[in-house]
């Protein structure tokens, strides 16, 4: 098709105004470009004047010590309030850390190296803290179906092998997951974590549990668990945990990044301790695996390594849960004892 006089007009104009916004793009780049050099000189020195402070403030309160002795009650206040105000300064670092990049952890520095995972600004955070929940709520509903069609309508290993495969990955996914919202400001508790390491592990070697009589022997028991614990008590904990997280947050009584736990925390006790019954009957299912596959051990024809490993992996699972959630409940009772004894 021949180019008319007006086409090539059309198209000289075009390219003009292209590459007037092709300088405007530059300019705006080159404005980021700055802005960004700006922001990491900046995130340096806040970072730099945190440990300052820091350090400071335990040295100052070794000297506030030492002060004590020999002193007038307007001192003695003095210092009380100071000491008061030097509580709250741990919290208000925290939350001004969740902003800044910081060196990751030896799992994660093994998993993905030295790469910063730390989001900046708050819509960020919550988008990836709403994401993990969405993919807690997501793969626990699949496993729990797939549980169930390996338990009663298909005894296939190669099913069985896949099921696994979906677990170890699950927790493998989570336990990244975790601590990237921990560099981001989410306070999930030690154990709480851990956990999952210790789940990552028993679904290995669930994996690799050969085909025969003794797998055969577990195999309802296993699946019929991970419906109950993986699949319904899970469920359960998401639905309530994350209503009573939301109207805790709405009350400023919880942080923002706080997500919902497999497990029982503080903050659960108004509302959610009707969760207790189902939480406890999964930790003894988790000691009444043990048993059965310490027994299974003991049988002559018992030659699998795997045996003993999921044992000691079932009894750690339930020593952890009981202990911890035994630990939060009689903490939150004796805190409102204490409460009840000064008013």
């Amino acid at each position: 098709m021949l180019c008319t006089t007006s086409n090539l007009v059309d198209c000289l104009k075009e390219w003009e105004d292209l590459e007037k916004d092709y300088q405007q793009v530059q300019e705006t780049h080159r404005q980021y470009k700055q802005k960004l050099e700006e922001v990491y000189k900046l995130q340096d020195s806040c970072s730099q004047a945190i440990a300052r402070q820091k350090k400071k403030l335990k040295e100052l309160k070794v000297s506030l010590k030492e002060c004590k002795d020999k002193l007038s009650p307007d001192e003695i206040n003095a210092i009380d309030e100071i000491k008061e105000s030097i509580k709250d300064r741990p919290n208000v670092f925290f939350e001004m850390e969740a902003f800044l990049p910081k060196k990751n952890g030896l799992y994660l520095s093994l998993v993905l190296g030295n790469v910063n995972v730390t989001l900046l600004n708050k819509q960020s955070k919550f988008a990836y803290k709403d994401e993990y929940e969405k993919f807690k709520l997501i793969l626990t509903v699949i496993l729990f179906l797939f549980s169930f069609t390996c338990c009663f309508l298909f005894s296939y290993r190669v099913l069985d092998a896949l099921f696994n495969f979906l677990l170890v990955w699950y927790y493998c996914t989570l336990t990244i997951r975790e601590s990237i919202l921990i560099s981001n400001g989410s306070r999930i508790k030690g154990w709480w974590v851990f956990h999952h390491y210790v789940s990552t592990f028993l679904s290995g070697v669930m994996l690799t549990w050969p085909e025969g009589i003794l797998y055969q022997m577990f195999r309802n028991q296993f699946l019929t668990y991970c419906m109950y614990q993986i699949g319904f008590v899970q469920f359960l904990q998401y639905y309530y945990q994350s209503g009573c997280l939301y109207r805790l947050r709405s009350l400023g009584e919880r942080h923002n990044m706080d997500v919902t736990v497999e497990g029982f925390q503080s903050w659960m006790w108004r509302g959610l301790t009707f969760l207790l019954p189902f939480l406890f009957f999964g930790h003894f299912w988790q000691l009444y695996n043990s048993i059965i596959l310490f027994r299974i051990a003991q049988l002559p024809e018992c030659k699998e390594w795997q045996v003993v490993m999921c044992g000691c992996s079932y009894l750690v699972l339930f020593l952890g849960n009981f202990l911890t959630t035994l630990a939060v409940v009689y903490q939150k009772y004796m805190n409102n004892q204490d409460k009840s004894k000064t008013l």
